[in-house]
């Protein structure tokens, strides 16, 4: 199981918290999704079906900005 963790502006409220863990729950091969808004950090676990890229864009597409 791989893991990766991002540090991410936007994560402003719990509705985008909601949407970041739904977008990256959908890619298949992510296994778990930690979305820590205090922090404003996401750590994802994912095995090899998923890609690094993939679990990027994920967290791009809802408006966050990975720094």
């Amino acid at each position: 199981m791989n893991s990766i963790q991002y540090n991410v502006t936007g994560l402003q409220n719990s509705q985008i918290k909601t949407q970041v863990k739904n977008v990256l729950k959908d890619i298949d091969g992510v296994r778990k999704v930690n979305v820590d808004l205090g922090r404003g950090s996401i750590e994802v676990n994912y095995n090899d079906t998923a890609d690094e890229r993939r679990i990027r864009r994920g967290v791009e597409q809802v408006g966050c900005r990975i720094i």
